[in-house]
């Protein structure tokens, strides 16, 4: 694993554009494609084959929460309880998830989290990066067939889905919109009719949830959060309603953070998983103090011996988990995350491809940048 300089493609801001990525500067440059990392297929197999256990291990401390009813530890609303266990049972479609992973190509990854509810970056790994490998080392590879599995995907999950329609709802901003425009174009290439819409154009008529027009939602794709629908006026129909959601509720149990300590109280000192508790750092001397519910590295606590750096933000109030810090090394002075993408829930079989977000601290942040990778 290298972090190589390269000269960006001239136009590059129109190239990535044009593969949807709108958002590729703002407060500093966030596509950078002045560098790019190589793999070795050794090391791209070594993360193909953590990504496809650690699914298999996170289904399994899903259903060992769900045992052993650890939602009040996870900070999970009473009233989301049965939403998860029925969707849990009635095991309805579900599309993909990034794995947040620390990795130096010499030791096996670390998982540091798992956005399971609303992975975003997603244009980027699957599209951008796709591009620009084709542009500049065309006789290369690239860990990367997230765009097909999610049109073969959407083709599996078209009998599940009435109409064979498919609607995709986010908030009004550039990246959760292209993202879903992107996962609308995927399901249109699998045969599927498909809309988009902002997902405060969803209304309730008393009895189902209606999109623009008062449409009557039979599935709907939303890059929302469950956390924040369950809490809100919105979520309190979502029992009673048929309509179908992608994700469904029961990934609410792999996105809180609290997943994490579960994972390590079940697999115990596995190479995948660094130490992680719910009551403090314990032994740990380094360790990274997370908000179960928190995004894009905010309140974020990192300690080490003699020195503690924190990251502001609106998250916390729900708790806080405590998780061994990952030994990240340092390329070039800038310390690479790899997300490691899964599609579907295929046994043994959702590695799609990865993105690597890189920062000049070990948090990574909304201010991180995307570079992208190929190997030989």
């Amino acid at each position: 694993m290298r972090r190589i300089a390269t000269a960006p493609r001239a136009d590059w801001q129109k190239k990535v554009e044009e593969a949807g990525l709108t958002w590729h500067s703002g407060e500093r440059i966030y596509w950078n494609e002045s560098a790019f990392y190589e793999f070795t297929a050794k090391e791209v197999d070594a993360l193909e084959a953590a990504t496809n256990e650690l699914e298999a291990m996170t289904l399994a401390a899903a259903q060992h929460i769900i045992d052993n009813k650890l939602y009040s530890q996870m900070s999970i609303p009473e009233d989301a309880v049965p939403l998860i266990e029925a969707s849990w049972e009635a095991e309805p479609p579900s599309l993909y998830g990034r794995f947040d992973l620390a990795y130096d190509g010499a030791n096996p990854p670390k998982l540091l989290e798992y956005n399971a509810d609303t992975p975003t970056s997603l244009v980027e790994a699957a599209v951008a990066q796709w591009y620009w490998l084709q542009d500049t080392f065309p006789k290369r590879d690239q860990f990367n067939s997230i765009h097909e599995r999610l049109v073969a995907l959407w083709k599996e999950l078209a009998p599940c889905l009435p109409g064979r329609h498919i609607d995709f709802c986010s908030m009004d901003d550039a990246e959760d919109g292209m993202t879903v425009t992107y996962l609308q174009d995927t399901a249109q290439q699998a045969g599927l009719t498909a809309s988009a819409f902002p997902i405060d154009e969803i209304g309730w008529n008393g009895a189902a949830f209606v999109g623009p027009e008062d449409r009557p939602l039979g599935a709907v794709f939303k890059l929302y959060p469950w956390e924040w629908m369950v809490r809100e006026e919105f979520g309190k129909h979502v029992g009673a309603a048929d309509t179908l959601w992608i994700e469904p509720p029961w990934k609410m149990l792999l996105s809180n953070k609290g997943i994490l300590p579960v994972l390590w109280n079940l697999y115990p000192r596995h190479p995948y998983l660094l130490e992680a508790s719910f009551d403090g750092p314990g032994l740990m001397l380094s360790w990274v103090r997370k908000p179960l519910l928190g995004r894009e590295g905010a309140n974020i606590t990192l300690h080490q011996p003699g020195q503690e750096v924190e990251t502001p933000g609106g998250y916390g109030a729900e708790g806080f988990i405590y998780q061994d810090l990952a030994p990240l090394k340092s390329f070039d002075g800038l310390y690479p995350v790899v997300g490691a993408w899964a599609i579907g829930h295929e046994k043994g079989n959702v590695a799609g491809g990865m993105g690597i977000r890189e920062s000049a601290t070990p948090i990574i942040t909304n201010l991180s940048q995307f570079v992208p990778h190929l190997f030989d």
